[in-house]
């Protein structure tokens, strides 16, 4: 098959998913009639479509395609099959699932890392009282006012915009516009309008705290799902014609991808002190923090990355009663039941149920991918890689495990 027409057929096939489930793609930025085109056809059945991915795959090895853009379109092609399958009724194994999504195998996390970071909380917020009820008490103070909510976020855009703009080209056009929105299973999310635009919408249910915020708009904008949307907008479609960039599905390599890069984002734009950054941006909207105390208590945090896997693993792997996942993830995590049910929620749905390991996962796989870096290389050329290249997990675990002669900790 012609790589075109190959290429074509990948997209074509990504939008028909979409019609029996909604949501799958989360951006479509190519021609508007090849969209037209597949909602005018006759409700595909996902068997047909599981098939179509499969002689997708086989026509690739005969595509006049460069080695990377064949390697991201067949992982890819791996993923849809799995949707496509599991729309025809096809029962997956849940750890089958996510290895077919993502590229990687889940396992629970180790029980005595979160005892270390619950010591290391213990010892930061010390007080009357337990260690939930003082966690509580911090976050509580540490909150944002739903007023200033806003205000907040348009002031981190800001200054991490400048930041980015300094290590990363953009276009003079992008921009960024952010809602408040509520009732909402996730806490933001970039939705990329194509031509430089994002609407990034912010879930104010949450209790957003000073603390997280930077996080939030550093993986929602800047240096993350909207830099990258642009970059690759910019490079591989307009620069190169890569058009499978256009569609960026759901439950696919591509996703742990952006997710782990978009986690990291404010490593790559402000690295450690970012505590102390914050506090000095958000006091020009009249908000005070200890960013110092802030910056640690993230970091004891970050030891309990995987406890939100494990609740998923509780629920769709070995089937647990939705109770005891709560009872789990408040023990873990130290969050009151509404939070707990929230994540629940989230783990629970039938389309995002796999999507917590883009979190968990990406993190760690681009984590160490960045810190196994050549000493020549500095985090900013290494994060630009991330944002201009169609890498996907297993490329980029394949390069972490034949870089280890070169692991010393790179941090600048």
């Amino acid at each position: 098959m012609d790589a075109n027409r190959l290429v074509r057929e990948y997209v074509v096939l990504g939008l028909a998913l979409d019609r029996l489930c909604p949501g799958l793609v989360d951006s479509f930025t190519g021609d508007p009639a090849l969209r037209r085109e597949v909602e005018a056809q006759p409700r595909p059945h996902p068997a047909v479509l599981a098939e179509r991915a499969g002689l997708l795959r086989r026509e690739l090895v005969g595509a006049d395609l460069e080695p990377a853009r064949r390697v991201f379109l067949d992982a890819h092609l791996v993923a849809l099959e799995c949707v496509a399958r599991r729309l025809a009724g096809v029962r997956i194994g849940f750890v089958d699932e996510v290895a077919a999504y993502f590229q990687v195998d889940v396992r629970p996390g180790d029980p005595d890392r979160y005892r270390r970071a619950h010591v290391e909380l213990d010892a930061l917020l010390p007080g009357h009282g337990s260690l939930r009820e003082r966690l509580a008490d911090f976050r509580a103070d540490d909150e944002v006012p739903r007023r200033r909510l806003g205000k907040a976020v348009h002031a981190l855009s800001g200054a991490l915009r400048d930041r980015v703009r300094e290590r990363f080209a953009l276009p003079p056009d992008e921009v960024v516009e952010y809602e408040i929105v509520t009732d909402r299973p996730w806490s933001g999310f970039n939705h990329y309008l194509g031509g430089f635009r994002s609407r990034v919408a912010v879930n104010a249910d949450l209790g957003h705290r000073m603390s997280n915020l930077p996080h939030l708009v550093a993986h929602e904008s800047y240096p993350g799902h909207h830099t990258e949307h642009c970059r690759k907008e910019v490079g591989l479609v307009d620069g190169r014609g890569h058009l499978e960039q256009t569609l960026f599905m759901i439950n696919t390599p591509q996703c742990l991808m952006a997710e782990g890069m978009a986690e990291l984002g404010l490593h790559a734009a402000v690295g450690p002190g970012w505590g102390r950054w914050t506090e000095g941006v958000l006091a020009d909207v009249g908000l005070r923090m200890e960013g110092e105390l802030a910056e640690r208590v993230e970091n004891a945090l970050a030891g309990l990355l995987t406890v939100r896997q494990d609740a998923a693993l509780m629920l769709h792997d070995r089937h647990a009663h939705p109770d005891d996942v709560v009872t789990f993830l408040r023990r873990w995590l130290l969050v009151p039941e509404r939070r707990a049910r929230h994540i629940l929620r989230f783990i629970g749905d039938p389309l995002w149920r796999a999507y917590t390991t883009t979190y968990v996962e990406g993190v760690r796989l681009l984590g160490a991918w960045l810190n196994v870096r050549p000493p020549v290389e500095t985090l900013a050329d290494r994060y630009l890689r991330l944002l201009d290249e169609p890498l996907v997990p297993r490329t980029v675990l394949t390069e972490v495990a034949n870089a280890v002669p070169w692991m010393t900790g790179n941090s600048g």
